[in-house]
């Protein structure tokens, strides 16, 4: 086995301390991605764990199905358009993962020239119901075993999208059978790179599937979604106690939402809960699944008092001034309004204002001597403005 492989079954799986658990929690991610019989464009998962994968890879495909194509029944989708669609949406999902400027993309595969008693329980037809995939992926993994499965399998690069769309076009049944999800999980692992992984990830020692439960992540949820091992949800990035804790920088194609914002568990910003198509993936404690609409209304452009909220939220990220009144702001922001524009200005005194570092503006009796506009957000909430004002929006 490889140094390679090695790092990614440790960057997938954990460290290996009870086989016997791994083998169990492995067995119910060998599924393939496998349309359902009764719904044309749906896929179907058959265990609980690689929903984190099935989940957003069906997110792109309905996106794909409805926004870039003519057709007007998204239920009807015959077996050569499930071919073309699921591989489009496989490859712009590894477009989206590939950091390097150079445009390196990786597929996972069997090694070639193994024999045909060593890979027949693996590169069988695609499965066609729920408990056939069961048995005979519980076969498989008995047969081939952990370390097994990943002494078969070998890393193909291509510097091109266009050579990689033939080779996962060529790959087409790969992607159906027992093993196509976790085949496809691993491209995107080694397109992206694994250090770069390990350096957007809060915590490397964590492995991307829940050793215990057999969950995704939510780093590994993000990286599907947006490209980037991101394990927070909340817009750009934020500081703890000296520690910078990376999260999502700009509007998602596909959005996300989760039951444990409702519990008040975490926060999901505006850039995945509001995407650039009205598909959203939703989460509850124990699974994902998928929301979408055909309606672009859902998804219009921020108004200028949320894109205000947004980015003064990013300086107060414990929102401890609320902003009620958003028509104050929307009479401000009438014209066209850039949020980089925008500066947060904070005083520690009632006679100095800190803009930035090393540098102050003295106030004189609630105004800036340089006769700049200032508004208190006290002001435009409820509140009268008083020298306890924590915050003020320059312009």
């Amino acid at each position: 086995m490889s140094e390679l492989t090695q790092e990614l079954m440790e960057l997938v799986w954990g460290t290996q301390s009870s086989p016997g658990l791994s083998d169990t929690i492995f067995c119910r991610w060998t599924q393939g991605f496998v349309f359902s019989e009764s719904e044309g464009s749906a896929l179907e998962q058959f265990e609980g764990g690689p929903c984190a994968v099935i989940a957003p890879v069906q997110a792109f495909l309905l996106k794909k199905l409805l926004f870039s194509s003519e057709k007007s029944s998204w239920r009807d989708c015959p077996e050569e358009e499930q071919k073309e669609l699921l591989c489009h949406t496989l490859c712009d999902i590894l477009e989206s993962a590939c950091c390097d400027n150079t445009g390196s993309y990786c597929l996972v595969s069997w090694l070639r020239g193994k024999t045909a008693e060593e890979t027949a329980g693996i590169s069988g037809s695609p499965a066609k119901s729920s408990c056939q995939v069961g048995h005979s992926s519980a076969l498989a993994v008995e047969e081939l075993g952990f370390e097994r499965f990943h002494a078969l399998i070998q890393k193909r690069c291509f510097r091109s999208l266009s050579e990689l769309r033939d080779a996962v076009l060529d790959q087409y049944s790969m992607w159906g059978n027992k093993f196509g999800v976790l085949l496809f999980l691993y491209s995107v692992l080694l397109t992206k790179g694994i250090e770069n992984i390990k350096n957007e990830i809060e915590d490397s020692s964590e492995p991307l599937i829940d050793p215990v439960y057999g969950h995704g992540s939510q780093s590994l949820i993000n990286l599907l979604l947006t490209g980037h091992a991101v394990s927070n949800v909340w817009d750009g990035d934020r500081e703890c106690s000296g520690m910078k804790l990376l999260g999502i920088h700009e509007q998602a194609a596909v959005g996300f939402l989760t039951l444990m914002e409702a519990l008040r568990y975490c926060k999901v910003g505006s850039n995945l809960k509001s995407p650039k198509f009205p598909i959203w993936i939703v989460g509850s404690e124990t699974h994902l699944t998928v929301f979408f609409a055909k309606d672009m209304a859902l998804v219009a452009p921020e108004a200028p008092s949320e894109q205000a909220r947004r980015v003064f939220q990013t300086y107060d990220p414990e929102v401890s001034v609320k902003l009620k009144k958003y028509h104050h702001l929307d009479k401000l922001f009438k014209k066209d309004f850039s949020p980089q524009s925008l500066n947060i200005l904070s005083w520690d005194s009632p006679s100095r204002v800190h803009k930035g570092p090393g540098s102050r503006i003295h106030l004189q009796e609630g105004k800036f001597l340089s006769g700049r506009t200032v508004v208190s957000p006290l002001l435009l909430s409820e509140g009268k403005e008083t020298i306890m004002d924590s915050y003020l929006i320059h312009f």
